[in-house]
């Protein structure tokens, strides 16, 4: 599936933002850029009427995510027949300190995505879909690797799930005091957060003269980890 000749998710009462509704967007470009700069995710479901909520790696193709994990995985054996789930990425900007309780709060960027998850059964789908995992986060990783074994890619499952639903949700307000506490003896602030990337530190058994591939260009000391996974994501899948 393409993007919505409106490039909008269509909204009904499971993603449609109730609480501050002004923070939320259904546009698919804006969506579609904060799922792009993630590489990790939650997804929730129900298994015998108990919730569950796993943290893994996830990439998107389209409007389609996808996301693996062990084939003894609790969660994969039961996302292979439809089971309706709900993914969810969130980007945490900064912290605000405001002059009352009830104000302080966070600056973040937000996505849950809605659909129903299913096993890719197919062999050369499931292999593109492994190939994928990587260089959606390294590109053109996957062709200087040693191949996986056989037994290596059975123990791998992938699930692949249609956007179905979706929605953004945004805060970049900062301080937001009341008006008449602005005038109260009280320390306020907004305090940043950003995942800076280090110095990169290569293995100590590489072998002479092998060198550091141009994929990870991306992966730059002092660099936002948002900006590069997401500068890796176009690389891999130009629009």
């Amino acid at each position: 599936m393409n993007e919505t000749a409106s490039g909008s998710y269509p909204v009904t009462s499971i993603n449609r933002v109730k609480r501050l509704h002004e923070r939320g967007s259904y546009d698919q470009a804006q969506i579609h850029a904060l799922l792009d700069a993630s590489m990790l995710c939650h997804v929730a479901y129900v298994i015998d009427g108990q919730p569950y909520c796993t943290p893994t790696l996830f990439w998107r193709e389209g409007t389609r995510l996808y996301w693996h994990g062990s084939s003894a995985s609790r969660m994969l054996r039961n996302q292979s027949e439809g089971e309706p789930v709900c993914l969810t990425v969130s980007h945490l900007d900064s912290l605000v300190l405001a002059r009352c309780g009830f104000n302080h709060s966070v600056d973040y960027r937000s996505v849950m995505a809605f659909g129903r998850a299913r096993m890719i059964e197919d062999p050369e789908a499931k292999a593109r879909a492994l190939t994928a995992m990587v260089d959606r986060f390294y590109p053109g990783r996957t062709a200087t690797l040693r191949q996986s074994t056989e037994q290596e890619i059975k123990a791998t499952r992938v699930i692949g799930m249609e956007i179905e639903q979706a929605s953004a949700k945004v805060r970049t307000k900062g301080i937001g005091d009341e008006e008449e506490d602005y005038a109260l003896p009280v320390y306020a602030e907004r305090i940043p957060v950003r995942t800076v990337l280090g110095a990169p530190e290569p293995c100590a058994r590489l072998l002479s003269g092998v060198e550091r591939p141009e994929g990870l260009a991306p992966y730059r000391e002092g660099r936002t980890l948002d900006d590069a996974v997401l500068e890796a994501y176009r690389t891999t899948f130009p629009s």
